[in-house]
């Protein structure tokens, strides 16, 4: 691939992974804005893949599940988690990105109503964002984590 293709789909995937975050944190969406939100996950995660690492998809796996949970959408959203989880493992992924792969995995077990396996995914997870480096990013994985905890309340 050329070097302009490749800034072409870096663009892209950044935008779109962008644009994908500014609809989750939307109050108000409507159902067009979910159609997009999706669209533009799984577009951003397809621009990762023509120019990514491991390192990427992961992530880009993590947001379309984390998407998916966000709409009530289980299947989807846990067929993305294991993704992601799986590519962390597969390639010594760890840190955030390990902690947040078991985040994902607990949050779509909850929006399942799989509240045993959802726990089982909580405690991972905690374990996991133990070893985050970052102060700043282990806060707000655990935060996040937190609100997981939430929806089994």
């Amino acid at each position: 691939m050329n070097a302009e293709w490749a800034g072409i789909h870096r663009t892209l995937a950044i935008e779109l992974f962008n644009l994908t975050w500014n609809l989750m944190d939307r109050e108000n969406r409507t159902s067009e804005d979910d159609d997009r939100m999706i669209h533009a996950a799984h577009a951003s995660r397809y621009h990762w893949g023509a120019i990514g690492t491991a390192l990427e998809f992961e992530r880009g796996e993590w947001q379309i599940s984390r998407v998916y949970a966000t709409l009530g959408r289980a299947e989807p959203a846990l067929y993305h988690a294991r993704r992601c989880l799986t590519l962390c493992l597969e390639n010594a992924i760890g840190d955030f990105d390990l902690a947040f792969a078991y985040e994902a995995l607990a949050r779509a077990h909850a929006v399942a109503g799989n509240h045993t396996e959802s726990r089982a995914f909580i405690a991972e997870a905690r374990e996991a964002g133990a070893y985050i480096t970052g102060e700043g990013d282990r806060d707000y994985f655990f935060e996040q984590l937190n609100a997981v905890a939430a929806l089994l309340a």
